[in-house]
């Protein structure tokens, strides 16, 4: 009786999940934004997030028919308002070349349609240097091409095309900055990189505001990023939407990177990015462990991600912690991953608290993984499994997930989690999952990544509390692996191998509580 009940029971969740709507790519992006921001519901706290209103007062500038640098008078007009009271500064349509742009409290930047801001390629048209972050590490360099410090109710809106730093010019042929030259004890006020006498430079993300309150970005395109293209740090009420982004075949071409910031809302976005396309980062290492601010209290939802390494992004710098994440009705068309958790032994802090609804998966490798372990290129031997070392301040964590009403159609691999030893995957939750993970491999956007030899179709490694609940899935792949993992239970789990048969494979030591409850394999 009890077993009947039990499939009764999942027989009607799975009717009540059929009922959800998963949108498709035509229902979601920059394309489909509307006019206003609708209530915005989470499982969290959420601020009711609207667009900063502004006084009365535009000054329209025009673009300069010898093409000339226009920095200054952008600037000029920007500050003036802003010591006003505040107002809009309006870009007319045509193109405009410039250096760094900096918002100011209380104005509106808006870029009319057939408006083009070209920014310059140099390194001195981003001088003096201003405070900033490369993912998390904070230091002095050239910020972003529309900066912000201290600033609060700044927007940046309209139809206009922005296009990154000029190629062959001292920014993209100079040296980058990277983590190793930077010792945590180092003060920051001596963290300078700004290119003269052979030092490096940070490359200046896009549309980069740090400590700012009340920021708005609409509608407009991002285009040929030398870095990150949208990425607030340290950022309080924060709506991003309507926004496209365009960076494939950039390195580092992250689309949208939230970092260490709380109450931040991204909606309607389409990316087409080098990298991840949205993700929530916590600060790097020691630098985001000792700074500890958190990105929390984030939503993003009807955006639609093309070419990428993430589609929907948790890491990897987590050192502050990335809490209260919740991503709904979105498309993943095209990217490397499509839900990616990923950490690293030793970023610090981690994940909790990540929720994921109705998203849509067509992937060319994992439809949704957890990488906690790294490679050797990033961390050297931390990137090796075992022996575990011991837990430290910087031991990373992801806790408290759930993901539901997904439906996949096409990936490599179902299911990627890499725990780590000494900090196992913890307590995930993954239910009504409709996937056909067959795929054409003869084809791929990502040449420099070659496919698994054998590719399973769920991988589980060192994780503690796994719940995989009404999961219907086609697969052309035929292993099944669980490697170290405690507290691993399975209902209404149905998969097909097209063409074969489907092998089930234990390994390891600290297997123990695996429970299979109305599945059509067992282990």
């Amino acid at each position: 009786m009890k077993r009947l009940l039990t499939l009764l029971l999942g027989l009607v969740t799975v009717a009540a999940s059929a009922q959800v709507h998963i949108p498709t790519h035509e229902e979601v992006g920059a394309a489909c934004l509307p006019e206003t921001i609708v209530p915005i519901e989470a499982p969290f706290y959420m601020p009711q997030l609207q667009k900063p209103a502004f006084p009365d007062r535009e000054i329209t500038i025009l673009p300069a028919a010898d093409g000339r640098m226009q920095t200054r008078e952008i600037q000029q007009a920007i500050d003036r308002l802003s010591k006003q009271g505040g107002g809009r500064v309006t870009l007319a349509k045509g193109d405009f070349w410039t250096g760094r742009i900096t918002l100011k409290s209380n104005v509106e930047l808006h870029t009319e349609e057939g408006t083009t801001v070209r920014f310059s390629g140099e390194v001195e048209d981003f001088l003096p240097v201003v405070f900033t972050t490369n993912a998390g590490v904070e230091l002095y360099s050239l910020g972003a091409c529309i900066y912000a410090n201290g600033a609060e109710n700044i927007a940046l809106t309209g139809k206009g095309r922005l296009i990154g730093p000029a190629k062959g010019g001292s920014i993209r042929e100079g040296r980058p900055q990277n983590d190793g030259e930077i010792d945590p004890d180092t003060p920051v006020e001596e963290r300078i990189f700004d290119g003269k006498k052979g030092r490096a430079i940070q490359l200046p993300t896009f549309f980069g505001p740090i400590n700012c309150k009340n920021v708005y970005l609409e509608g407009v395109s991002f285009e040929q990023t030398a870095f990150w293209n949208v990425a607030p740090v340290y950022c309080e009420n924060v709506v991003i939407r309507g926004i496209s982004i365009s960076s494939f075949g950039q390195p580092c071409g992250d689309g949208v990177d939230i970092t260490c910031c709380r109450y931040v809302l991204v909606e309607y976005v389409t990316t087409d990015c080098g990298d991840d396309n949205i993700a929530v980062k916590g600060g790097r290492n020691e630098f985001g462990y000792r700074v500890g601010r958190p990105s929390e209290n984030i939503v993003v939802r009807n955006c639609l991600s093309l070419r990428g390494m993430g589609g929907l992004t948790v890491g990897s710098e987590t050192g502050g912690w990335c809490r209260n994440v919740y991503a709904h009705d979105c498309v993943c068309e095209g990217t490397r991953v499509g839900i990616r958790l990923k950490t690293r032994r030793p970023r610090g802090g981690g994940g909790e608290n990540l929720y994921f609804e109705r998203v849509r998966l067509k992937t060319e490798a994992e439809a949704m993984a957890w990488e906690m372990l790294g490679t050797a290129n990033f961390v050297g031997g931390l990137a090796s499994r075992l022996p575990a070392p011991p837990l430290t301040h910087l031991t990373p964590s992801f806790r408290g997930v759930t993901i539901r009403d997904i439906e996949v159609e096409g990936c490599r691999m179902l299911l990627y989690v890499q725990g780590i030893p000494e900090s196992p995957a913890k307590h995930i939750l993954i239910e009504h999952v409709k996937a056909d993970t067959r795929r054409d491999e003869s084809q791929s956007a990502y040449g420099h990544y070659k496919p698994q030899p054998k590719p399973y179709v769920v991988d589980m490694v060192d994780a503690d509390g796994v719940t995989l609940r009404n999961f219907k899935v086609i697969t052309n792949k035929e292993e099944f692996r669980v490697t170290d993992v405690r507290n691993l239970t399975l209902e209404n789990f149905h998969l097909t191998v097209d063409g074969g048969v489907l092998k089930t494979e234990l390994s390891g030591e600290q297997n123990q509580h695996l429970r299979l409850e109305n599945c059509n394999f067992a282990f």
